[in-house]
């Protein structure tokens, strides 16, 4: 009997083993609260390690029961053997991260009037070396990874639906082109392994929370989210990411994702403010974070402040689905604005131009002058909270 009971317990020990594996690492009830990243590595990294031990311990005694046990002994020790067979095939081939949410199978691009998923769908938008490129939210949220090359660069373009952040960063560590994949999450936010050294990366930081590269963060690359209208305008000759049709039910299901309407309890918005599935605008100048109500934001149209000796413009266009981070400084000079209902744009009090949302001077004395876009994102307040604990919060 205490043989019988060495046996089931080393044979529960690997079907706990191949569980925790994943549950650390996915969005299983209460598998993303607590700072498990830790032992979840050392179980990803030591996997084989524990299986061979743990069978080598098991694998005699196991034989012998099946041998000369009791019947019911055997009819319980092969049920045994089968739960961990179908918990190792479906924890380590099903419920894998890369392997649910798949990199695209065709991946091409089209000019915006040629496009076939919508002109008003929100996207991440991206230039470089005088090239452009947007990538709807309601496609890479899905892949939660792009790879891809513009202005002769390599990129990689990110987004987790959970925390809605979206990211852009150069695959390069330390000088070398490095390949990831997805591999989970830690708190609520999408983790990708390095193929040389297999760390684990947030996407919504770029840094290595464990493994090798511990610390090292990724160059981060400029990129901003609006609708794919209000990127056009400024990037008319933008080529847009076209859905891979091999994909076309997993698309469906985010639909309503870029209106936080989309039906799953993770990625949907909560329309009040300040809760974890509100949404905030969150910009981080000089170390310093700082969050904003989008409530608040298409209420007034328009937000004015100053963070760390920088004058801030926060805007949001007439359908409420672009925001623009702007610097007030122009030329040398502090602009304040006010909105005009009547004429739906923003006049400066100096000089009463008439500027986009966007932060473009249309009409006046200033017509052509640009405000200067500062990075910012659009984030559930539950992901901005947390990686930015010390954020200051506008009221």
């Amino acid at each position: 009997m205490k043989k019988n009971i060495i046996v089931i317990i080393i044979i529960l020990l690997l079907i706990a083993t191949e569980i925790l594996k994943v549950y650390f690492i996915m969005p299983f009830p209460g598998s993303q609260k607590t700072d498990t990243i830790n032992l979840a590595y050392f179980i990803h990294q030591s996997i084989w390690s524990i299986r061979i031990v743990l069978i080598a311990i098991v694998g005699y005694p196991l034989f012998q029961q099946l041998r000369k046990g009791e019947v019911w002994e055997k009819i319980v020790l092969y049920i045994l053997i089968a739960t961990y067979a179908v918990i190792f095939y479906v924890f380590n081939f099903k419920f894998l991260a890369d392997k649910i949410f798949e990199q695209p199978k065709v991946k091409s691009f089209a000019k915006t009037d040629h496009y076939s998923f919508g002109s008003n769908k929100l996207i991440i938008g991206v230039e470089l070396n005088g090239e452009s490129k947007a990538y709807p939210i309601e496609i890479i949220a899905y892949h939660h990874q792009i790879k891809d090359t513009l202005g002769n660069q390599p990129i990689m373009v990110t987004y987790c639906s959970v925390c809605r952040t979206g990211r852009v960063f150069s695959p390069f560590v330390n000088g070398k082109f490095e390949t990831f994949r997805l591999v989970g999450m830690d708190h609520f936010n999408a983790m990708f392994e390095d193929e040389s050294t297999k760390s684990w990366w947030q996407q919504a930081t770029g840094i290595a929370i464990a493994g090798k590269l511990k610390g090292t963060a990724l160059k981060e690359i400029p990129s901003e989210q609006m609708a794919l209208n209000d990127w056009t305008i400024i990037h008319p000759n933008t080529l847009v990411l076209e859905p891979d049709h091999n994909y076309k039910e997993e698309y469906d299901s985010l639909k309503g994702f870029d209106e936080g309407t989309v039906k799953g309890k993770l990625e949907k918005r909560d329309s009040a403010s300040w809760k974890n599935k509100s949404w905030v605008v969150g910009v981080v100048l000089n170390n310093k974070a700082k969050a904003y109500d989008w409530n608040i934001l298409q209420e007034k149209k328009f937000i004015q402040d100053s963070m760390d000796k920088t004058y801030l413009l926060l805007t949001t266009d007439t359908t409420g689905r672009s925001f623009f981070m702007l610097n007030r400084n122009l030329d040398g000079k502090i602009y304040q604005f006010i909105y005009d209902t009547a004429k739906r744009h923003m006049t400066d009090n100096d000089t009463h131009s008439l500027w986009n949302a966007n932060g473009t001077c249309f009409e006046g004395s200033l017509k052509g002058k640009v405000l200067l876009r500062i990075q910012a994102y659009q984030e559930f307040w539950h992901s901005w909270k947390y990686f930015h604990p010390e954020t200051e919060i506008y009221k």
